[in-house]
């Protein structure tokens, strides 16, 4: 472990340090908890208190159980706490204040506040953190990967019919071990029971996979359920655990079901690649393999298959399928190795233990940590503020089209910055405990950059990476927090200020940019994209542009970027230094284009960035003959939707007019399969107008046969003309051109979960 001073915070890391904690499991009465000790795992136990927080002692009145009510000082709403001896006792605590008050726990209005998961509670009472003293290397983490069969006629499988079945089970772990358990030599209930032995022979502490919340442990679980084979996967005997839930990454809502070990935590490298992707927008996909190529640890002789060839492998070569299975969990491992160090840091500082700190939005720990303090210090909580309108960032698009040799600043820190600056902070945080926490954040981050840059020792620099990356994470959250409406400490006027404050900042670096010549092409709350004016030398221009900052800030200048397209408000491409294209934007990389769309539309960025404007009407006219000439497989047109109803609910709702017909449903119910929600139908347009109503055309795409193709060429033409005409302006058009009468977006603050 680092001999870094940051450990010795008590407000970050907590105030009862214990070394090498590694998981814990909290039952009634008491909190088992794990430690790391060489190559073995001891447990020991601790008395469990949990809590509940009351605005009115007069909540508990008539309540049979067991309780001590402790007043808390200051001026917060919550100004009791109530602790009980176990959990069943918390809970029927909490139950009686619901009927008493008549709101639920989770109600903004509630008069009471219960932090739903035990182990938090825990952890925010005792001062405990994860992982003090141990490195990530420590851990023992394990990658699972299943592989299953089709029924045919299905485009994808479903673990509640019969004749979909586990054919293969791949474990890899961090110190060298690998195994793929073969359909082909056991049973399915064979497979299961192998897997859950191993699992507990290797004794991981994190259990890993590529989008196992969403496919590989539900499809486990659901076959393990009808096949009676218990899934005691834990530590100590304890059986997987599951329960539907959703989290927000970015403007996305993601349903997913969340799984717990006891003794072990569950990270999902899905969930991490698109928590990575929020910031770096560079992801081709979110699928493992794209992922794997991205990162570079997808090793050359790596064996790829389609899914549609998994049954047809299975049966003529297992050998190779079981080859693919194994890749695929050495890819998810090292993923996991470059993803997951931030999380782990952060768990090093925060009440939750590994696998909810993934889980969790980064404005709810900074509500915990305020928690935490001043529970420490006995003080009472607020309650949280009625949301209000937050204005947000000055973003605008200054001009479109095509520039060449473009750069990109931003001012550092912007908001964090003006926040310590101006002292804009929760006005409720009495004790002062959000600014002293963003103060030694940012100090601590300069210095982990410092020891990330001189280490010497490859371990030394992943572990100081992965602090400074955590210390910007947080440092990045404040702002964001005074906007979170469930946050006790929120301040919807202090954020206002912050970003009325910012926009100030930007415009005035706009301004300087302009006088100094430069065109300005897109404003994004705190970055620019811009031409650099003529003569200026680069190590001339930050000195240059600082004199609009205030005291305090700093510039960061990226690119220079060969050329950029500029379309409309954060929609954009860019072409990089190593001629790699980026595209971002949901208007120029929604999921709801075809994939001929999406790459049709990347060859004309490419054209028009690279100075070959004349050859996109060639482009076009291969496209369209390509089509003509049935040379397009049916994946690179076809739709895919996830049934979300049951056939029978979908069809109460067309005939009650409550929906419109649908494509993917109409199909499943033609099929006669059973179809369940969940299930994913993927179909093209049959047909030879470009007209068509879509419901009555589509054909399931599994029925679609190469050798007598019938896949609608006027309709998919005329969706490649429709693309084309929509860039037409910016292809005929010369550079860049100014938007007459650009408008600043003041849109509400980005949600903070």
């Amino acid at each position: 472990m680092l001999p870094l001073p940051f450990y010795d915070n008590p407000l970050l890391f907590g105030r009862a340090a214990v070394p090498g904690l590694l998981a814990f499991d909290a039952a009634d009465t008491l909190v088992r908890a794990w430690r790391h000790a060489g190559a073995a795992r001891p447990v020991t136990e601790e008395p469990f208190r949990p809590f509940l927080l009351l605005r009115d002692a007069d909540l508990l009145r008539g309540f049979k159980g067991d309780a001590t009510v402790t007043p808390l000082e200051g001026p917060g709403a919550l100004r009791w706490l109530v602790e009980s001896p176990s959990w069943s006792e918390a809970l029927q605590a909490r139950d009686h204040c619901q009927r008493l008050s008549g709101h639920g726990a989770g109600a903004p209005e509630a008069p009471y506040r219960f932090l739903v998961d035990p182990v938090h509670q825990h952890l925010v009472r005792t001062g405990r953190t994860s992982f003090q003293g141990i490195g990530l290397g420590d851990l023992r983490r394990l990658a699972l990967d299943i592989e299953v069969l089709t029924a045919p006629g299905f485009d994808f499988p479903h673990a509640a019919r019969a004749s979909d079945r586990i054919v293969a089970i791949a474990l890899a772990d961090s110190d060298g071990f690998a195994r793929v358990l073969s359909g082909a030599e056991l049973s399915e209930a064979e497979l299961l029971a192998e897997c859950g032995r191993l699992l507990r022979e290797r004794d991981p502490d994190v259990l890993e996979g590529h989008n196992v919340f969403r496919f590989d442990l539900p499809y486990i679980e659901a076959r393990a359920r009808r096949l009676r084979v218990p899934l005691d996967w834990g530590r100590a005997g304890g059986r997987l655990r599951s329960h539907a839930a959703r989290m927000q990454v970015a403007e996305r809502s993601i349903g997913y079901r969340r799984y717990r070990l006891p003794g072990r935590h569950i990270v999902d490298t899905w969930i991490l690649s698109q928590l990575y992707d929020v910031g770096a927008r560079d992801l081709p996909s979110y699928g493992l393999k794209d992922v794997a190529r991205h990162f570079g640890v997808a090793a050359a002789d790596r064996t790829y298959l389609p899914p549609e060839d998994i049954p047809r492998v299975f049966r003529e070569d297992p050998a190779r399928l079981m080859a693919y299975a194994l890749d695929d969990v050495r890819e998810t491992l090292a993923l996991s190795a470059i993803l997951l160090p931030p999380y782990f840091v952060q768990a090093q500082a925060l009440p939750f233990d590994l696998e909810t700190t993934v889980l969790r939005g980064n404005a709810t720990k900074i509500d915990a940590l305020l928690l935490r303090e001043y529970l420490f210090q006995g003080r009472a909580i607020p309650a949280p503020e009625a949301p209000r309108p937050v204005a947000g960032g000055y973003t605008a698009v200054l001009h479109t089209g095509v520039a060449r040799d473009v750069l990109h600043v931003d001012v550092a820190s912007l908001y964090p910055s003006l926040m310590l600056s101006l002292r804009l902070f929760p006005s409720r945080d009495h004790l002062g405990v959000a600014a002293r926490l963003l103060a030694d954040l940012r100090a601590y981050r300069l210095a982990a950059k410092a020891r990330a840059r001189d280490a010497r020792e490859a371990g030394e620099r992943l572990m100081a990476g992965a602090l400074q990356q955590t210390f910007k994470v947080l440092i990045n959250s404040f702002y964001g927090y005074l906007a979170f409406t469930p946050g006790h400490w929120n301040d919807f006027e202090a954020a206002n200020r912050v970003t009325g404050e910012g926009r100030r900042v930007v415009t005035a670096l706009v301004d300087r940019l302009r006088t100094l010549g430069a065109a300005v092409i897109e404003v994004d709350t705190d970055g620019l994209y811009f031409v650099p004016p003529p003569g200026l030398a680069e190590d001339a221009l930050l000195p240059a542009l600082a004199e609009a900052l205030p005291p305090g800030m700093q510039l960061e200048l990226g690119g220079p970027f060969p050329a950029m397209l500029s379309y409309r408000m954060k929609n954009y491409a860019l072409l990089d230094p190593s001629g790699k294209l980026l595209v971002k934007g949901s208007g120029l990389r929604s999921r709801g284009l075809e994939l001929f769309q999406r790459r049709f539309m990347e060859d004309m960025f490419r054209c028009l960035l690279t100075g070959r404007r004349d050859d996109i009407p060639a482009l076009l006219d291969r496209a369209r003959e390509d089509f003509r000439a049935h040379r397009i497989p049916v994946r690179d047109f076809m739709k895919t939707e996830t049934l979300q109803d049951s056939l029978g609910l979908y069809r109460d709702k067309v005939a009650a007019g409550q929906r419109n017909p649908a494509a993917a449903y109409e199909l499943a119910l033609a099929a006669r399969r059973p179809y369940q929600p969940g299930d994913q139908v993927s179909y093209y347009v049959t047909g030879d107008s470009p007209r068509v109503k879509v419901v009555e055309a589509a054909r399931l795409a599994s029925h679609w046969d190469p050798r007598a193709p019938d896949e609608n060429t006027a309709y998919y033409v005329a969706k490649l003309d429709e693309l084309h005409e929509r860039f037409r302006p910016l292809i005929e058009q010369d550079g860049l051109v100014a938007v007459s009468d650009p408008e600043a977006d003041e849109a509400p603050a980005s949600p903070a979960e």
